[in-house]
């Protein structure tokens, strides 16, 4: 496929959805890395420069997401086939006169959250957890990335209502009123409303439309080959073509086309290394749902019974964002600055879980009765705790209070992987220091009976206790995971996948490594308080 004399290459599902297919309502679930972005700008693409004019409603979850994934990934399509900023699109400004672009249909007041392009078209970039972004339009398009991430409540009663009017300029077109769902695989029963469009995609459309292109394609053909002899394409050929094509444009605007696939579906691009690179970095349970794209059962009698929806939030600094004017480049550098729910006046508890493969941190700051579970951090096989203690300095670098509370028990003080005297607990110490951070050393003693600590942190959850935990999804995904499939085993939490072998067979067992860190940070702030001043926050809990 060519833009602007550049040759774009697509993998077979990428060509059949945007260049086959073409569904009015499309809902692509597919892996990390499958190249979701390419879809989303050759869609915006077409939508921006067939409908002038238009207003196409661009959903993310949050802000955070919106300036360092969704919108990057796409707009850097863009800008590789020739569309340049403030050429051809801009973000966040209203576009000067001088510019000589045309204007949108509905004239914009504030261009704030909205993407430009020359032509008139504009993109409102909604975000969830900011009020005011889902203004009251009417939108042509709809296009929603990350979607396991999005209030699908929220976005049924204000987003797919909008999608609506705007017939007299671009009832003509298939692809008026169309929406682009797209994710990795959820493993939560409220980001998995997106996949109930599979009973709604009717195969034998998606087959009649594939049959339709070719037909019609086999006709240019001819035709090209009849004008190449000298020949005029009779008028029966025509009259054909034209047949063709509105049966094909009315199926187009009737069919809804759902995919699974996997990242290894753009294994050509990737390359093998990637793939296997992926295995080895992401916990088991992660790379099965956003690698492989595959369907995991969520224990619902797990360890963490108690725990719901409620207990998690976003928590992003919009004033930061803002300031950053949407300079990518700045927003790719990301730290704590993005974060609503951190107090950089107060100390941050941490607590760990020590494996010879995997290592985990958990950070979080109490405040009156909840405890925010602020970010969780994990490194893997050769990048060991130095690392990881590396990985959170760097994150909160800019933040004013350099002291962490660090909450350990008695396997801290095991020898560091076996191999010398030096404990974890030594080692994270150093590590922090070295970093130019203050250490408060808390022990809490022997590790707390597993069914003890099931019912400390279960009450807590409940609110029966001291501290309610709330944990910040953005910054947490892979923790999430490890705590919502934790199961129960012989009354105790179920451990038993921790120490097998990454294999192919053993990849569907979640691992509880992550979950273990959790509950070390909350037995230690519950039990063994440091940290315990209040703070006002924007943000949407």
């Amino acid at each position: 496929m060519e833009m602007q004399d550049k040759e774009v290459y697509l993998n077979d599902v990428q060509w059949d959805l945007m260049t086959v297919v073409q569904a009015r309502q499309t809902i692509l679930v597919a892996g990390r890395a499958f190249g979701k972005g390419m879809v989303h700008a050759l869609w915006n693409r077409r939508n921006f420069e067939r409908m002038p004019g238009s207003i196409t409603g661009i959903v993310s979850p949050n802000g955070k997401r919106a300036l360092t994934n969704t919108l990057p990934s796409m707009l850097v399509h863009w800008e590789n086939w020739g569309l340049k900023r403030n050429i051809h699109w801009s973000i966040g400004i209203k576009p000067p006169k001088a510019w000589g672009w045309k204007e949108p249909i509905f004239p914009v007041q504030n261009y704030e959250n909205v993407l430009a392009f020359c032509n008139g078209s504009v993109g409102y970039i909604i975000s969830q957890d900011r009020s005011g972004t889902s203004n009251s339009q009417s939108y042509d398009a709809v296009d929603v990335d990350e979607a396991k991430f999005i209030d699908s409540e929220q976005f049924e009663n204000e987003t797919i209502p909008a999608l609506r009017g705007n017939r007299q300029h671009f009832g003509k077109h298939f692809f008026h009123h169309s929406m682009l769902i797209s994710s990795d695989m959820p493993v939560t029963k409220k980001g998995s409303w997106f996949l109930n469009y599979d009973k709604k995609c009717d195969p034998e459309v998606i087959e009649l439309i594939r049959g339709l292109v070719y037909e019609i394609n086999a006709i240019n053909k001819k035709v090209r080959e009849l004008r190449a002899k000298g020949i005029n394409p009779p008028p029966y050929l025509r009259d054909h073509y034209k047949s063709l094509n509105r049966d094909l444009c009315r199926l187009r605007h009737v069919a809804v086309d759902y995919r699974e696939v996997s990242t290894i579906d753009n294994l050509v691009v990737l390359g093998e290394a990637f793939i296997r690179q992926l295995k080895r970095d992401l916990p088991p349970l992660t790379f099965q749902t956003s690698v492989l794209c595959k369907r995991i059962g969520i224990a619902r009698d797990g360890f963490y019974s108690s725990m719901t929806e409620e207990h998690k939030y976003s928590a992003t600094n919009f004033s930061h964002l803002d300031n950053c004017e949407y300079d990518f480049d700045k927003l790719k550098d990301q730290s704590s600055l993005m974060d609503a729910d951190v107090d950089p006046k107060k100390p941050i508890c941490v607590a760990f879980d020590y494996n010879a493969n995997i290592n985990w941190l958990v950070a979080g700051q109490p405040r009156g009765r909840k405890l925010f579970v602020l970010k969780s951090f994990f490194v893997k096989y050769e990048r060991k705790l130095k690392e990881l203690v590396g990985d959170f300095c760097k994150y909160y670098r800019y933040h004013a209070n350099k002291r962490v509370v660090f909450y350990f028990d008695n396997t801290a003080k095991q020898g560091a992987y076996a191999v010398d005297d030096t404990t974890f607990m030594n080692v994270i110490h150093n590590a922090f220091r070295a970093n130019g951070w203050m250490v408060t050393l808390v022990d809490i003693g022997p590790a707390m009976n597993q069914m003890v600590k099931h019912l400390l942190i279960n009450r807590m959850f409940a609110g029966q206790a001291k501290l309610k935990p709330m944990i910040n999804r953005e910054n947490n995904e892979d923790l999430l995971i490890s705590i919502q499939t934790a199961g129960v085993y012989n009354g105790k939490k179920d451990k038993r996948g921790e120490k097998l072998a990454e294999t192919e067979e053993n990849l569907l067992e979640s691992r509880t490594d992550g979950s273990d860190a959790f509950d070390t940070l909350c037995i230690g702030c519950e039990n063994h308080p440091r940290s315990t001043s209040i703070v006002s926050v924007t943000s949407s809990f």
